[in-house]
């Protein structure tokens, strides 16, 4: 049903505007990205062992020359930049391999091997980057990894640069923030549907590549889609100051929880005069909130470690880069650098709650507030990737939370049964398409939008509806500075003409998996109780693990599950023993296989288990 559009004059005019109130002549970025090349994967393609595609940076080789109607300028500017590929000197001993990911992977050459900083998304990615990295600078052993935060985009690639068997013999190192393996594990196994189901609106996964469909996210292109694992620290940073040398380099670091990632840090290496700020500052504005779910994030704790990092590294640094874009150089520009984003960030949470403790609520601070004329023209601030808009209504989530205070809001109708009254009060559905059909000829999208969103809700088989629909949010595509944006747009669009296109790739794979503890476990379970499927339910179990050394008492009760960890005894006639790897079978649904032993009552087991049930990785969005 459908089909693309071109760009309407309205949203061609704005972004033809747009091209007047920016300093695009201002080419420091390109000079920057450009700085240090040292030769690109020929082809930019990165397949796993089956032939599967995992990476294909050469699919965005149209984003070239001047901006299409169809791709908001500043956007495609943005793209233009994180679209290059190769290897990249940062300093003599310092080099990064980007474009092969989403993030950047950084090698560090000490004495005897090469340290790798964030080694990207997938097994195939990162093997392929150091590769590249060999292939320029020779057969250096890895002899430590550093993951700079726990987003998979800084270790989900870790077999493709180091093994296990290497790590377990002392060979190579593995250092981490403290906290770094709960929020790892936690982020991608309890919310994991969901979140996985909405990332692949977020970063287009499931969209063409071309002027019509995905340029990138703003933060990077897309997602590399190889296998995903994860490697336990054996070292966990915690505290600021703390300096350690690894194969005879150096490194300072500093603690930053709670900024952009819940276990995050920066770094220094005295050596090189350099800093890495992991995800903290980068050439864009970031999500306080992620369009894909998320605990929404603190910008003013963000905004003091970067005023930490300036005041305690800003003299002694020549090159600061990051986790992902193009590092920026020279002390002064260093500092100014970090000092945007540091404003960036204390400015939005400032002026929100400045406004909300006026009265307004987040939706109308989103569209009253202002950036400073400095900070509105720099590129590095530019919402790329976060946004003002939904930045600052996270802000407000954060202190407020979801309730506005206006008690006519306090118990709203869910969409479906409130779009069937609104359409009604406006005639009925047709005059809600017609209504729509002349918000889209004035210009007016968003209004379009809301509009059709309830006709689609009340009626979702019109197909006139949906097409129009479809149609609107492919103009706000068009107009969208924000990659998120146009991404979650674009998804929208074709899943209202095409159908549900699922969960192109999963957060929860099993190497992340396997490193949930017991209490986890349980945790994965308590959350997958169908609760009123078991509201007649009382039972009681003991869970031995054999591998581990421990038990757990189980009880359900109200269609709550409660586990605690306590010895083997009276309380229970039930006792499973089991591995933790069978428990994770069990979970995977493998009921009849062997290794599990039940003493009592079988059947408690096969009741708990009957409740249980897993998330969709293909539920509506766009749909009721």
């Amino acid at each position: 049903m459908g089909t693309q559009k071109p760009a309407s004059q309205s949203v061609a005019d704005a972004n033809a505007a747009l091209l007047a109130s920016l300093p695009f002549d201002d080419t420091t970025d390109f000079e920057d990205a450009d700085r240090g090349f040292l030769g690109a994967l020929e082809p930019g393609i990165v397949t796993a062992s089956d032939g599967t595609v995992v990476w294909d940076n050469d699919s965005y080789a149209f984003v070239a020359g001047e901006a299409p109607p169809t791709v908001n300028p500043s956007l495609w500017r943005q793209s233009l930049l994180a679209t290059r590929q190769g290897l990249y000197e940062v300093v003599e001993g310092i080099y990064q391999v980007r474009g092969l990911d989403l993030s950047n992977i950084t090698f560090v050459e000490g004495e005897s091997g090469v340290i790798v900083i964030d080694p990207l998304i997938s097994t195939e990615t990162a093997a392929a980057a150091l590769g590249l990295y060999r292939r320029h600078r020779g057969d250096r052993t890895v002899v430590a990894v550093i993951y700079t935060h726990s987003h998979a985009d800084h270790f989900g690639g870790v077999f493709g640069v180091a093994s296990q068997t290497d790590v377990d013999a002392g060979r190579i190192q593995v250092i981490a923030p403290a906290g770094f393996v709960e929020h790892a594990v936690a982020e991608n196994v309890y919310t994991g549907p969901a979140m996985s189901r909405r990332a692949g609106y977020m970063y287009g996964a499931n969209l063409g590549r071309g002027p019509q469909g995905s340029v990138g996210c703003g933060l990077g292109q897309t997602t590399s889609v190889g296998e995903v694992g994860l490697i336990v620290p054996t070292l966990e940073i915690a505290a600021t100051g703390e300096t350690h040398i690894i194969d005879g380099i150096e490194i300072e670091f500093q603690m930053a929880p709670g900024s952009e990632a819940p276990a995050e840090m920066h770094f220094y290496f005295p050596g090189f005069r350099a800093l890495c700020l992991a995800e903290n500052a980068t050439h864009t504005q970031h999500n306080l909130l992620t369009l894909r779910g998320a605990l929404v994030r603190d910008p003013r704790v963000w905004s003091g470690y970067l005023t930490e990092a300036i005041e305690t590294f800003g003299k002694r640094t020549d090159v600061a880069f990051a986790s992902h874009h193009w590092p920026t150089w020279g002390a002064e520009r260093v500092v100014r650098f970090m000092a945007t984003q540091r404003d960036l960030y204390a400015y939005l949470h400032d002026q929100t709650l400045r406004m909300l403790n006026q009265g307004h609520n987040g939706a109308e601070i989103a569209e009253m507030i202002q950036l400073p004329p400095a900070l509105e023209s720099a590129w590095n601030a530019r919402g790329y990737y976060g946004s003002v808009s939904h930045n600052v209504k996270a802000i407000y989530q954060r202190y407020m939370g979801w309730f506005d205070g206006n008690p006519a809001r306090l118990w709203q109708h869910p969409p479906t049964a409130a779009a069937t009254r609104y359409v009604a009060a406006m005639g009925g559905i047709e005059n809600v398409v017609a209504l729509a059909r002349t918000a889209v000829g004035e210009g007016d999208f968003r209004w379009a939008a809301t509009l059709l969103d309830h006709a689609v809700f009340a009626d979702p088989g019109h197909e006139g509806a949906r097409e129009l629909q479809a149609d609107t949010l492919e103009q706000l595509a068009y107009g969208s500075e924000n990659g998120t944006w146009r991404n979650f747009f674009l998804s929208g669009a074709t899943e209202l003409r095409h159908g549900k296109f699922g969960t192109p790739a999963s957060s929860g794979s099993p190497a992340v998996v396997a490193q949930l503890t017991p209490a986890q476990l349980f945790d994965v379970m308590c959350i997958s109780v169908n609760g009123p499927k078991a509201w007649d339910l009382d039972l009681a179990l003991d869970v031995t693990f054999t591998d581990l050394d421990a038990n757990y008492r189980l009880a359900l009760r109200n269609g709550v599950l409660v586990y605690v960890e306590k010895p083997a005894g009276a309380g229970t006639s039930v006792v499973v023993s089991l591995s933790k790897a069978r428990l994770l079978q069990l979970l995977g649904g493998d009921t009849d296989g062997p290794g599990i032993q039940v003493t009592g009552d079988a059947s408690v087991l096969g009741k708990l288990m009957g409740v249980l049930e897993k998330g969709d990785d293909n539920f509506s969005i766009v749909t009721p």
